[in-house]
């Protein structure tokens, strides 16, 4: 029996953070937005950082806790190239 194997109607292209099969393409983020994205992510990550250290999973805290100013070094590097108009 041969069964044909079918491709999503929506193709991700490029990077992107939510490029698994039938999900909704992401459209290009203002500077702006993009700015407030990674700083919800920088948060997102800390909260569940200490979320796991009150669970008592040292490691996985460690983890999320030293990512979150990945994303918040990324936001400062976004706001340094370019964003003036910031408050």
């Amino acid at each position: 029996m041969f069964i044909s194997i079918q491709r999503p109607a929506v193709e991700p292209t490029g990077p992107d953070a939510v490029a698994t099969p039938w999900s909704p393409r992401v459209h290009s983020l203002s500077p702006r937005a993009l700015h407030a994205r990674l700083l919800d992510n920088a948060a997102q990550r800390r909260l569940r950082g200490l979320q796991r250290r009150a669970c008592g999973r040292a490691d996985d805290a460690d983890y999320w806790l030293g990512a979150a100013p990945q994303a918040v070094r990324k936001a400062c590097d976004l706001r340094r190239g370019g964003l003036s108009t910031l408050p």
